[in-house]
Order: C-alpha cells, then structure tokens, then sequence
C-alpha cells in the first residue's frame, strides 16, 4: 500500500467525479428536511386530535382520522431512513473515492455500487413519499 499523496491530475480527477455525489447529498438533504417538516405536521395533528374529549360530540368524530395519520406517519417515518440510508451510501462514496486516492487504489467498482445502492435507497424513499402523499390528500383530509 502506498501513502505516498496522490499528485494533481489524480486529486482533480477525484473531485470533478466527487461533483454528483455532492449533488445527491445537497438533493437529500433537502429532501430530508421536507420529510422531518411533514412529519412534524401529522405528529402536531395527531396530539390536536387526542387532545378532543371523547364526549365532545362535535367534533369526536374527527379521532376517527388517528389511524390514518399513524399510517401516514409509518410512511414518513419509512422514507426518511432511507433517504438518510442514501445520505449514508453517497457519504462514504465521497470519502471511498477521496480515501482511494491517497492511497492510490482504482475505486470505480466500489463507487459504481455505492452509488447504485445510494440512488437505489433514494428511490424507494421517494415511492414512500409518494404513498403517503397519496394519502394526504385524500378526501378524508378535507374536513375539521
């Protein structure tokens, strides 16, 4: 094994390839942060749901809605690992591809899986997201 450091070309080339990863994890990020914001809402519409005496006939029928939020919560709750799990996966791409330099070591096959596990995770995140979107706005969501 060689520590020697890599020289200019090979470390440019490891950034310009380091260029989409670095887009994926800014993508994921963001799209964590959309994830943990809808999850806040249902947990907040959860507890304003709970908080309705059972004898308030008024509105006591509007409890009937928890299970559907708890399943829409389990989605959220789902998508969000794996958008992290993809987080994760581009992570360690950046710091396989940076870490293979400096020791000079081909990367590409190692890189190819990591970020066909990491858009692959991404994926099934969003068909989650998706899924509990399709619930959110349903009709059952329209009424107080």
């Amino acid at each position: 094994m060689n520590l020697n450091p890599p020289d200019a070309i090979q470390l440019s080339q490891v950034i310009s390839q380091a260029t989409a990863p670095a887009f994926v994890l800014g993508a994921v990020a963001g799209f964590v942060s959309i994830l943990t914001g809808r999850m806040t809402a249902v947990v907040e519409r959860i507890r304003h749901l709970n908080e309705i005496a059972d004898d308030e006939r008024a509105r006591a029928h509007l409890k009937a809605d928890i299970p559907r939020l708890r399943r829409r919560l389990d989605l959220l709750n789902d998508a969000t690992r794996l958008a992290l799990a993809s987080g994760v996966c581009t992570s360690l791409l950046l710091v396989v591809g940076f870490g293979s330099a400096f020791i000079r070591l081909q990367h590409v096959y190692g890189a190819g899986i990591l970020f066909f596990v990491a858009v692959a995770l991404l994926g099934v995140s969003l068909f989650r997201f998706g899924q509990e979107v399709k619930i959110g706005i349903s009709e059952a969501d329209h009424y107080r």
